[in-house]
């Protein structure tokens, strides 16, 4: 999939829209942000799950490395005037990123396509404050047929206790975790489910 190609047409998947809403009112329910706070996408898009989130913190960075995304995404800031965030195309896991002291970090369907998970989630860690969140929407394992046939590179998704494994390596511990929403999609005439979880974390040094 061509991330800079999908971008124009990304907000009227409403599969796609529906699947932030209900990702959106998990975390908010769950940590109850105090509005002095901030935020960052990670694998923002053109900024669903944040549109939900918009109300909710006083600042918000998005951060995706598609140019044609973040295009969008500033073209909707500017329509909307949505003044508290703060777009930026950057690669966390090759460019140092200004923000810091970052209360929440959220982040929907990009983890499994991130190679290195211990670089990121330590990059996660040096950004976010002590007890700061980090909340991952994603595909729980499955046999690698979801990204059949578009050239995947990345992880058929992830084991509940190997990621948990890998965030405790990293300074987290789990607090929270659900399954709000199963996708279907039809593989060689069968329509097959793919589980998607909702982990949160703690970061606890």
């Amino acid at each position: 999939m061509s991330f800079d190609k999908e971008a124009q047409n990304w907000d009227q998947n409403q599969e796609r829209v529906d699947r932030a809403k209900v990702f959106a009112e998990e975390i908010l329910s769950f940590i109850k942000p105090e509005k002095e706070m901030t935020a960052m996408e990670f694998g923002s898009g053109t900024g669903l799950l944040s549109e939900q989130m918009k109300d909710h913190f006083q600042s918000i960075s998005l951060v995706d490395t598609s140019e044609g995304m973040i295009k969008v995404l500033k073209e909707k800031i500017a329509e909307k005037q949505l003044s508290n965030f703060h777009p930026f195309l950057t690669d966390l896991t090759k460019d140092p990123f200004s923000k810091k002291n970052i209360d929440v970090i959220y982040t929907s369907m990009t983890l499994h396509h991130i190679i290195n998970l211990n670089q990121i989630l330590g990059v996660f860690n040096s950004l976010l404050n002590k007890n700061g969140y980090l909340c991952i929407a994603d595909l729980e394992k499955e046999d690698g047929t979801f990204h059949s046939g578009d050239g995947f590179e990345g992880h058929f998704g992830f084991d509940k206790e190997e990621l948990t494994g890998l965030l405790s390596k990293n300074g987290f511990r789990v607090v929270y975790y659900t399954r709000p929403i199963t996708l279907k999609k039809e593989r060689e005439g069968i329509v097959k489910d793919f589980p998607l979880f909702l982990m949160i974390a703690q970061k606890i040094n």
